[in-house]
């Protein structure tokens, strides 16, 4: 066995009721608190309210920050950043999906060091014990930010997507309240919760896993594959969003110590060149034809998730569960709504070319059990282009 590394500094509060602890968890960090949101809607309302009493009930003077956007641009993150100044914050407080706990986290480093948040990325300087102190509030199950060192931004001006990836930003304490969930929409609902799949997978098969990352990893896809098709049929199933929130923060460990790999490369390059495509909707483009490239080289990782699908391949040679998967992978995909393609999503067929070109920028397709190629990675966005 090849030695194990395991990092965790995140205060994790699970379960039902426990915003309700809000306040207190801010003010041990600060009492001048930023939150940062997307805007207002009738669904959200109240939880904006409730967060802002509970502030307000500790003594704790706040500003709203409540411009975040699907896939934040560095425009965003400024503009937070400012008001964060402005307010002389204290703490940094991310409510919302992945969106909002990623420019939380920008934010934070924004806020107090030269430049802006795009000149902290993971290859460039790295942000400082200046950085402000992050608290997590998830409200839906999918991305895992709420305790991973991450922070993803969109430069707008060259359609590019990368990331802050630094432990400062791992959140001093995250509270996940399955509760605050049951108010997302069915595409969100299957979307999110398709990234929660993703993270988990993919961490399993990565180059830095190892047995316990292995254990939390394959747990959350069983958590996923009992949950989540059942979930986006009764989307107010308290104990489904619960098991999700779970299967959700056991993915993000599993990154924040293993990482992502081609899917991810991938859905980054068409986040950034395509905005308006969700990120979980760009691994689900995507999986299909990652799955049938990838699975000859890590047969017994996806047998094993063969397997999770589908019991009766306990009976079969693991070659065979490995390729079952494939369709394993599709059928689930069509069962939650998420069987989609490139051009389903209004992808110019010409930029073909230029979307696998984007798709080796980042370094998580070297992580693949199998390393694409280019003319590889050129194949794997056109079997991706049209279902």
């Amino acid at each position: 066995m090849k030695p194990i590394n395991y990092f965790q500094p995140t205060e994790i509060r699970f379960g039902c009721g426990r915003i309700n602890e809000l306040g207190d968890v801010v003010k041990r960090f600060g009492i001048k608190c930023l939150i940062v949101t997307t805007p207002e809607f009738p669904e959200i309302a109240p939880l904006y309210a409730k967060v802002k009493k509970l502030l307000t009930e500790s003594g704790i003077k706040w500003d709203h920050f409540d411009q975040v956007q699907p896939n934040p641009t560095t425009e965003n993150i400024s503009a937070g950043a400012q008001t964060a100044r402005e307010l002389g914050a204290e703490v940094v407080l991310g409510l919302g999906g992945g969106s909002s706990m990623d420019s939380a986290k920008a934010i934070a480093v924004e806020a107090k060091h030269q430049g802006t948040a795009w000149d902290y990325l993971f290859f460039k300087n790295q942000p400082t014990e200046k950085t402000l102190p992050i608290i997590s509030v998830s409200t839906t199950s999918g991305t895992g930010s709420h305790v991973t060192q991450v922070a993803v931004v969109t430069e707008t001006a060259t359609r590019t997507k990368s990331a802050i990836y630094n432990s400062i930003v791992f959140p001093k304490v995250s509270i996940v309240d399955p509760e605050l969930m049951l108010t997302v929409p069915e595409h969100v609902t299957a979307s999110t919760g398709w990234d929660v799949f993703c993270h988990a997978f993919e961490s399993c098969i990565h180059a830095n896993t190892n047995p316990y990352i292995h254990l939390m990893g394959m747990e959350a896809i069983r958590l996923v594959i009992k949950n989540l098709p059942n979930l986006v049929n009764d989307l107010k199933n308290i104990d489904a969003r619960t098991e999700m929130a779970l299967a959700d923060t056991f993915a993000g460990l599993c990154i924040a110590n293993a990482g992502v790999t081609l899917p991810h490369g991938i859905g980054m390059a068409i986040g950034g060149m395509y905005p308006h495509i969700a990120h979980g909707e760009t691994l689900a483009l995507v999986y299909p034809a990652f799955s049938r490239f990838t699975w000859p080289a890590a047969v017994k990782e996806f047998a094993a998730l063969g397997r999770a699908f589908n019991p009766a391949f306990k009976e079969v040679p693991d070659e065979v569960a490995a390729e079952k998967s494939c369709e394993e992978i599709d059928m689930f995909l069509k069962k939650i709504g998420m069987w989609m393609s490139l051009k389903d999503k209004g992808m110019p067929e010409n930029e073909i070319p230029k979307l696998a070109e984007a798709s080796m920028v980042l370094p998580d397709y070297k992580s693949n059990p199998r390393v694409a190629t280019k003319n590889e990675m050129l194949e794997i966005i056109k079997q991706s282009y049209q279902r």
